[in-house]
């Protein structure tokens, strides 16, 4: 699957200056309504793919999570470490400067998303593979094929989806 992934994003991926997904901000009340679909508790560590301007990532460490966003957009990181300093959340939440397909997914309970459903796609694989059975995974406005969501939650004109990895 990477040479296959490598051939479809092109001869930059995973380079600063192609993004896989443009960056559209999440309102606040997206971000509570992912984390509270995720069901995300004090302790548990979440990864958001694509972290944009960091607000996910500050919303999961004020509820007691451990969170960490990648973004391959040096600008984006740049507000997301300034978003968790000036959240005081720089203990609970930590940015890194990366392509989100070498990001690892082993430790983490929750994986936020807000990327294109062709980059959904892409990333199914890694999901499954990565992530623990119970592992819950939620999506800002697109969902990923052949893969029914446990549950989807509508906000006016935005729809999460929620996936929970099933048991090997």
């Amino acid at each position: 699957m990477t040479d296959d992934l490598t051939a479809w994003r092109g001869p930059f991926a995973g380079r600063p200056g192609h993004l896989d997904a443009p960056y559209l901000a999440t309102p606040p009340e997206v971000v509570e309504a992912m984390l509270d679909l995720a069901g995300l508790m004090p302790g548990e560590r979440l990864v958001d793919l694509g972290c944009g301007d960091g607000r996910i990532l500050v919303g999961a460490a004020r509820r007691g999570a451990t969170a960490l966003g990648v973004d391959i957009d040096p600008q984006r990181v740049a507000e997301a470490e300034e978003a968790v300093r000036a959240a005081g959340l720089v203990q609970r939440a930590s940015v890194r400067q990366e392509d989100l397909f070498a990001t690892s997914l082993a430790d983490a309970d929750v994986v936020t998303l807000y990327l294109l459903a062709h980059v959904n796609e892409w990333l199914q694989g890694k999901l499954l593979a990565e992530l623990r059975p119970g592992a819950r995974i939620v999506s800002h406005n697109f969902p990923m094929r052949d893969w029914e969501p446990a549950a989807t939650r509508r906000l006016g004109d935005r729809t999460l989806h929620l996936w929970v990895v099933p048991d090997a």
